[in-house]
């Protein structure tokens, strides 16, 4: 059977302050929902993607155990035996590696796609028709690693990058020829001008089992361990082996454990092509794109701008305005506790700024 499992454990650190440890970006109303008349969370933007290809009994749900009240509050529809509590954070091998255990616990012969909660993806149909093929791949070559490839419209450098080889049987999916980390710009230029290369999307479709037979071979350890939280009986045992064995696991990411070894087998890992509007909600500059646009500026929440452009100005608080003048490309956030303002073009230094508040007054503002 078709299973998926969103990955929903992130902190979402560059989209502070408005994003927090105790409630993460993939919790908040922030994708702006004119249909609806307001906004609604990547999160649930996650799940109705999927709910476009699958029951909701097939969908499951990976984040950190601090989550699972909000979580379960967020999405209704989510089995209470379909949420996939994580004790600490382990990087992505330990987060799908555990799902996949549970997955094939009640389904040993599963598809499961592994899809993340920071995008935004259009049109659904589209994702769901290269889901399905992806599904597909793994009827002709069932030991398959299928990852889903973007098709770059930009020489991004803040993306890793995955090289086409070889077509196989099925149209839109090849052979992943090799992968490469994120790029500088001259080498993201030739990445795209060459036709052969695709952003690595972060979303995969294997069968459960497969991921788990990859773990077994180039990351022993985090198998073991897995197998020990699988053998014991579900619900407070299992909890009880779960907080003792996975914090223990080498904490390491998917790309690294699995894809990149496998890769060099020839024709194990394929990438099916996603020709899709995809946007990876990761910074404010980012976030930008899913706002609304008033008078040059990007905008959520009460502002009034006077010669003020290129910014993007976000308050949380329906009271609360923001008022500009004369201000260019910067971005201005304001939250119950926290003001922040920076030149748009260092916005990828929020991460950085977060750390210096954390060394200077602890947890308080993270």
């Amino acid at each position: 059977m078709r299973h998926a499992v969103i990955m929903a454990g992130g902190s979402g650190t560059r989209l502070w302050p408005l994003s927090r440890a105790g409630r993460p970006k993939q919790l908040l109303d922030i994708v702006a929902d004119a249909a609806a008349g307001g906004a609604h969370s990547l999160l649930a933007e996650a799940w109705a993607r999927l709910a476009a290809v699958l029951p909701a009994e097939c969908i499951w749900v990976c984040t950190a155990a601090r989550y699972a009240d909000q979580l379960r509050a967020a999405l209704p529809d989510l089995r209470a035996d379909r949420l996939v509590l994580e004790p600490v954070a382990r990087d992505t091998a330990n987060a799908v590696g555990l799902t996949a255990a549970l997955v094939a616990d009640v389904d040993p012969d599963a598809e499961l796609a592994v899809v993340s909660a920071d995008h935004v993806i259009r049109p659904v149909e589209r994702f769901a028709a290269v889901l399905g093929t992806a599904y597909e791949a793994l009827g002709v070559r069932p030991r398959a690693l299928v990852t889903l490839g973007i098709m770059p419209t930009a020489p991004a450098t803040g993306f890793g990058y995955v090289r086409r080889g070889a077509p196989t049987e099925l149209p839109g999916v090849a052979e992943a020829a090799a992968f490469r980390e994120k790029p500088d710009l001259a080498t993201a230029e030739r990445y795209v001008a060459s036709g052969e290369y695709l952003w690595n999307s972060g979303m995969f479709v294997w069968r459960a089992a497969t991921v788990l037979d990859a773990l077994a071979e180039h990351l022993p350890e985090t198998a073991r361990g897995l197998d020990r939280i699988v053998a014991a009986a579900a619900g407070p045992v299992r909890d009880a082996v779960l907080a003792e064995v996975f914090p223990t696991l080498p904490k390491i990411s998917v790309d690294y454990a699995v894809l990149e070894p496998a890769a060099a087998e020839p024709g194990r890992v394929l990438v099916a092509d996603l020709d899709v509007d995809w946007l990876d909600v990761g910074s404010w500059p980012a976030l930008a794109h899913t706002l609304t646009t008033e008078g040059g500026n990007a905008v959520h929440g009460l502002s009034v701008a006077l010669d003020a452009a290129g910014n993007i100005v976000f308050s949380d608080d329906p009271q609360h305005l923001i008022a500009l003048v004369g201000l260019r490309d910067s971005v201005v956030v304001h939250t119950a506790d926290v003001t922040m303002v920076c030149p748009v073009a260092d916005a990828e230094r929020v991460k950085q700024l977060l750390a210096a508040v954390e060394e200077r007054f602890g947890p308080t503002y993270g």
